[in-house]
């Protein structure tokens, strides 16, 4: 065995104890929906960050539904790969990875050293306890849309998908990330109605409430891959979109105007448009969503400090 090998036996050893004790168990999701009333379950407060130096692999992050993991592979390293995503890794051996709103309770974290020699060990990934709400009234389909919002939507929807395929070498990803407007939280990420049993789509990002006009800032750098500055889209309206690198996005939406374009590079605090509620909204309030190789992220996760 190759002395890399050796040094990713032991890391992952101790590295799968670490896993396995580091994270909390948060609380159970509500049962069926009662009857009658509505019942609201808030979520946790999720674990704290997780730091391990073993061997020569190095990680750190939040290990929860929603959260993140940054690391650095052993020199030589061929490949690491999470739930059998490939990791790419930066020429310093440092890679990226998120865990979905729904993540699974484990996945496994694979290395693959110079000499072909393989470890894989299981991640525990905390479950966390999102905002549910069950309410005694039929879920209301919306309008049928007509056959030129669907012409509309189908290319705006092409054009979100194209923003993040994009990849421009941003380094965002390795940043903590800042907040990108002054607020409180009015919209939790994860947040979901039941209605009558069945569930209706959870709140994929979180809700910043500042005013009309407040200054959106940029929360890590990154480039601009989408910027809807002319022609606001039908549900996110002014909607911005930067690559933080390493297949880490950030969407903004409902924006009043946009002050920078497809293609500029922009630094960590640089201000990039202003609070308003174009599209579907129905007052002043800024969207902040977070997504990795399509995976939904919790942006409370990656800010700093805590709200």
């Amino acid at each position: 065995m190759s002395p890399l090998g050796a040094a990713l036996r032991g890391a992952f050893c101790a590295i799968a104890v670490l896993a396995c004790c580091g994270a909390s168990q948060g609380p159970a999701l509500p049962p069926s929906p009662a009857p009658v009333a509505a019942q609201t379950l808030k979520a946790a407060a999720p674990p704290e960050q997780v730091t391990t130096a073993i061997g020569g692999l190095q990680y750190r992050g939040k290990l929860t539904q929603g959260g993140w993991l940054r690391g650095t592979a052993p020199a030589g390293t061929r490949s690491v790969t999470l739930g059998g995503t490939a990791l790419p890794l930066a020429s310093d051996g440092t890679f990226f990875a998120a865990f979905d709103r729904d993540a699974p309770a484990s996945l496994a974290l694979a290395v693959v050293a110079a000499d072909g020699f393989s470890l894989s060990t299981e991640l525990a990934i905390a479950p966390r306890g999102w905002r549910i709400e069950s309410v005694n009234v039929a879920r209301r389909p919306g309008a049928m849309p007509d056959a030129e919002y669907k012409v509309r939507r189908a290319a705006e929807l092409a054009r979100i998908g194209a923003a993040r395929a994009k990849d421009s070498g941003a380094t965002g990803w390795r940043q903590m990330m800042a907040w990108p407007a002054a607020g409180r939280i009015s919209g939790e990420f994860g947040a979901q109605r039941i209605y009558r049993g069945e569930p209706g789509a959870y709140h994929a990002g979180i809700d910043i409430a500042a005013g009309q006009g407040a200054a959106i800032l940029a929360p890590a750098d990154g480039t601009v891959t989408l910027a809807a500055s002319d022609a606001p889209f039908t549900l996110e309206g002014h909607l911005l979109i930067l690559d933080h690198g390493m297949g880490l996005f950030s969407a903004f939406l409902h924006c009043a105007d946009l002050v920078v374009h497809e293609g500029d590079t922009v630094r960590q605090g640089q201000l990039i448009g202003h609070v308003g509620m174009s599209g579907r909204a129905t007052g002043p309030h800024l969207h902040w969503a977070l997504t990795w190789k399509g995976r939904r992220l919790d942006p409370r996760l990656f800010a700093e400090p805590y709200r």
